[in-house]
């Protein structure tokens, strides 16, 4: 078939849908040929899949995190024009020979030089690149002094004083990795770094120029500042609370420290109680607003006050005992110049080079000399370049194939040997192994879409030791019975590399699995029914006897004349076997009338499988025809499409298929016996054997000729009589 153009397309059926063939190189060729329509998807996500992320990303030119047909048919056409023979794509192998480039188009031709390259600065001497030479590109370029990235590090530098200049930039502006892994600089970290020199020596000069006004304290202004911040709080609460003294006299008791809240932790250690101290005023309150400067401040607060003595307070008011608010107020007037200075302060990232070697660097000026060599650095950038391309085409060379695979055809799904992309491991869970297990990105479009599926699903968070965080999966049972199965049941999943998660079963969603199991799940319904029946009403009984026999134990009183209670005669086992036997009598006489009117009737034996198999088809035969509706519908569409995929057509898994993905497991014939075996009680005994000879004398009744069969008589006239009994109409 032809399709967009003159290729002759190869067709076949797979999943029970027809879909194109991508199975020979020259498919690949003419892949920008094949009509949009015909692909079996049209998008898929980027991430979440059994393909190397890497590979996808390269993939994905448009950043919107999904695979497109667009990108899927430019990767094609680049691939099948760099490599001289598509087939090689078919092998999937993780390395290219040189003889594979083709030499004859430009890029093909520069990839192979560049690849040449790549093996002589890794020091290696063969006639291939693999993935693993390119993957560590610190190798590549840690000999180098360029590698096309526009940063520079050290060792791009030939001189010492450019070297150490480098590294002072990177330790006042940070750094930029470079290619080889190296911490470095680029054009915008030169520009900042020389920037900031220049405006923090204007700042530091505007400071000096005006240095009486602006440290007052000298060398110890900025030290006198912080001993001032220090208390500042604590000064300012103590004149405040002075103040509402004065206000209210009766409550200086109030805001002065009381002796009852030092009783309450005169009993701690005092020394290791500094925190609740410290909350305490800073001294006592007095009438007068004045500050004491000795024993009698707060000893949290001694340290703190007497560095501000040090530093401020001698130096203004030389032996003073105490300061009043207006002299704490003039002493932090002083520091206004010093702290609006501070507050334009410019360059402080240079700082700590100090101003000589901030004045050194402006003079030396060697900004020029950097730039250049960043420039020396970029004139490689479209050889750096080729070295992506180079990794580039080699996750393409290994994966691409795979990807269509999995992407214009769904061919390695429905290969048993092969996992598609999407399987992300299998699943261990009541007897079998569930290989159809897809990594779920978002439950709640699993919700909406899994149910149209008409698949039985089993949603499981998964954790591991070894891996952070919680993996969800949608593990898809194809084949068997629904067993043991339910929410809360744990299980144990493998992912592709062998990696075991405990599995915890959250969600279920119902469908059939095999007709098997519809055939048995109406009687399964009713022994369900029968079986909630029959402890609801033992419930009730016991709740019942245990009612009585409480009220029985509670009344019960003692015979006045010391008359000995009742005891009920033991068990007759003879009465018991004769009761028995009288009932197989009745039965075997009734069964032997019913047998009388049917043969009466003329109904032979035959009739009764037949009325038998129409009972169990009534029965069994709606569940099993709507289980082969719904098993001849398995989609696997809607569960990818709630994760992403944007699928063209059906992904059909039916009955014979569906086995293949499910295992289940199969015993061996045991023939030794179980020692731990429990013996079935004696009346379910008798009553088995009962119903077996019971059976059997049914069987003998009509085989034998009519004039040979017991109860014939019997049975003959109690036809007519039912006969005779029945009104006409």
């Amino acid at each position: 078939m032809k399709s967009n153009g003159n290729y002759d397309w190869k067709f076949s059926t797979v999943g029970g849908v027809t879909r194109v063939n991508i199975e020979s190189g020259q498919d690949i060729l003419h892949l920008d040929e094949l009509d949009r329509k015909l692909w079996t998807a049209l998008s898929c996500p980027l991430k979440g899949l059994e393909i190397d992320e890497k590979t996808m990303t390269m993939l994905d030119t448009n950043g919107d995190g999904k695979i497109h047909i667009e990108e899927v048919v430019a990767a094609s056409k680049w691939l099948t024009s760099v490599i001289n023979d598509p087939e090689l794509l078919l092998k999937r192998e993780a390395f290219i020979p040189f003889t594979a480039f083709n030499a004859n188009n430009v890029d093909g031709l520069h990839l192979l030089e560049t690849s040449k390259q790549i093996l002589e600065n890794l020091g290696l001497e063969k006639d291939n690149i693999s993935i693993a030479d390119v993957s560590d590109s610190l190798a590549i370029f840690a000999k180098t002094r360029f590698n096309g990235d526009g940063i520079i590090t050290e060792n791009s530098a030939d001189d010492e004083a450019l070297k150490a200049l480098i590294k002072s930039i990177i330790g006042c502006m940070g750094g930029v990795t470079d290619r080889s892994g190296d911490a470095g600089i680029d054009t915008d970290k030169i520009e900042a770094f020389y920037t900031a020199l220049a405006d923090f020596k204007a700042w530091k000069e505007a400071g000096d120029a005006d240095k009486a006004n602006i440290f007052p304290y000298g060398d110890d202004t900025a030290a006198a500042l912080a001993a001032c911040m220090a208390v500042k709080d604590k000064v300012e609460d103590f004149f405040m609370r002075c103040k509402l003294a004065s206000f209210n006299t009766d409550s200086a008791a109030v805001l002065d420290v009381s002796s009852a809240k030092i009783g309450e932790i005169s009993g701690n250690n005092l020394a290791a109680s500094t925190d609740e101290i410290a909350t305490y005023p800073l001294a006592r309150v007095n009438a007068e607003h004045r500050l004491p400067l000795g024993n009698e401040v707060n000893p949290a607060w001694a340290g703190a006050m007497a560095n501000l003595k040090k530093l401020v307070i001698e130096k203004e008011y030389p032996n003073a005992e105490y300061i009043t608010e207006e002299q704490w107020v003039s002493m932090l007037a002083k520091f206004n110049a010093y702290n609006t200075w501070m507050g334009v302060k410019a360059g402080a990232a240079v700082e700590g080079l100090g101003y000589d070697a901030v004045v050194k660097c402006l003079e030396e000026n060697k900004k020029d000399a950097l730039l250049d060599l960043v420039a020396q650095d970029k004139a490689l950038e479209s050889k750096s370049n080729a070295i992506d391309q180079v990794n580039k085409l080699l996750h393409l060379y290994r994966d691409f194939f795979t990807l269509l695979t999995n992407f214009v055809t769904f061919s390695d799904f429905y290969s048993p040997e092969k996992r598609a992309i999407f399987q992300a491991g299998t699943l261990y869970i009541d007897e079998r192994a569930c290989d159809l297990c897809i990594k779920v990105n978002d439950m709640g479009a699993q919700g909406a879409m899994a149910p149209l599926s008409n698949m039985y699903i089993l949603y499981c968070d998964c954790t591991c030791k070894s891996k952070p965080g919680t993996l969800n999966i949608a593990a898809v049972v194809t084949d068997g019975d629904v067993g043991d199965i339910m929410v809360g049941k744990h299980a144990v999943f493998y992912d592709n590399d062998g990696l075991g998660w405990n599995a915890t079963v959250t969600k279920i969603v119902d469908n059939p699995i095999s007709i098997r199991q519809a055939f048995w799940s109406p009687y399964r319904k009713m022994a369900k029914s029968v079986e909630d029946m029959i402890n609801k009403r033992a419930a009730e009984k016991d709740a019942k006897v245990m009612a009585d026999a409480n009220s029985k134990i509670n009344n019960a009183n003692v015979p006045a004349d010391g008359a000995k209670p009742e005891v009920k005669p033991p068990f007759d086992i003879a009465k018991f076997a004769g009761i028995f036997a009288a009932i197989g009598l009745a039965l075997g006489m009734v069964a032997a009338a019913i047998g009388g009117l049917f043969a009466w009737l003329g109904v032979h034996w035959y009739h009764w499988v037949i009325l038998f198999a129409a009972i169990i088809a009534i029965i069994s035969g709606p569940a099993m025809i709507m289980a082969w509706l719904k098993l001849r519908k398995r989609n696997l569409s809607p569960i990818l499409n709630a994760n992403g995929w944007a699928l063209n057509q059906r992904i059909l898994v039916n009955t014979k298929f569906g086995a293949t993905l499910t295992g289940i497991a199969k015993y061996p014939i045991v023939k030794t016996k179980d020692p731990f075996t429990t013996k079935a009680p004696l009346w379910k005994r008798i009553l088995r054997w009962f119903i077996v000879i019971v059976g059997l004398c049914v069987a003998v009744y009509f085989i034998l000729p009519k004039d040979k069969r017991p109860f014939q008589s019997c049975c003959q006239k109690a036809a007519v009589e039912v006969v005779d009994a029945t009104p006409e109409e």
